[in-house]
């Protein structure tokens, strides 16, 4: 038996003599140049687990090295983990953690959308311009995610416009997509401080969906610095402050 899945995440899961599963990233979801947008891999990754597990658990994703595009690569399950890999080497590590994820505090749509016009990426030099999430990408091919500090408090946010162009087979936001919104605002948070850096690690929980055309705020801050590691946080919330989704980050400044 032949059974092949594919959809706007990148799978392909074939069963023959024996189950494997590969997951492909396109090329339109990458971060660094030739590389998958560390986010959306983590998020797919963690959607290879059972549907309601993400939604009652936090999964931790650890990326080790960087993953490649339009590559297949082999997702592995061993026990209570999924491994990502290719050519022997692994690249990302995802579990299910005994944590609830603390967000932080919601920030209303139109204060967060004042707030990207303070968006470093936008008035410096952009470290990583093509990147799905932050990058300067055309509307409706990124996230066009761009967080600026909110005036009066420590928070960056943005307000996500959601294109059409991102929806799945259902019509609805894949996860790997809401897995990737929660990714580049908390490495922002300390761009003052010589951030974003690239992304180590990232626990996140989703809660809700997230629809086209919908209006979401997307919230972080900075939590913490232990030499070229930094640590932040991030939420996205609908227009009504409901928590659609929360992550906590681990990001290294390169050496």
């Amino acid at each position: 038996m032949l059974l092949v899945r594919s959809n706007m995440e990148g799978f392909s899961l074939t069963t023959s003599a024996g189950l494997q599963t590969v997951l492909t990233v396109p090329a339109r979801f990458r971060g660094p140049e030739d590389t998958a947008n560390g986010g959306w891999i983590a998020g797919a990754l963690a959607g290879t687990f059972a549907d309601t597990l993400d939604r009652s658990h936090a999964l931790e994703v650890t990326l080790r090295r960087s993953t490649p595009l339009d590559t297949e690569l082999a997702v592995g399950h061993v026990a209570n983990s999924v491994s990502l890999s290719h050519g022997g080497e692994v690249l990302a590590e995802a579990i299910p953690v005994a944590e609830d994820v603390t967000p932080p505090p919601f920030v209303p749509f139109p204060d967060a959308a004042r707030a990207e016009a303070g968006f470093a990426g936008l008035t410096g030099d952009h470290p990583v311009p093509g990147c799905f999430v932050c990058g300067l990408r055309d509307p409706g091919d990124g996230l066009r995610i761009f967080p600026g500090p909110v005036e009066g408090t420590d928070l960056i946010a943005a307000g996500w416009r959601v294109p059409m162009t991102l929806t799945d087979e259902e019509g609805v936001i894949p996860n790997a997509l809401i897995w990737a919104a929660l990714d580049c605002p908390s490495g922002w948070a300390h761009a003052a401080s010589g951030g974003p850096g690239l992304l180590g690690r990232i626990t996140a929980q989703v809660f809700r969906r997230v629809y086209p055309n919908g209006t979401y705020s997307v919230v972080a801050r900075a939590s913490g610095r232990e030499g070229r590691k930094l640590f932040g946080e991030s939420a996205v919330y609908e227009v009504d402050g409901t928590l659609v989704a929360a992550a906590k980050a681990t990001w290294i400044i390169p050496a």
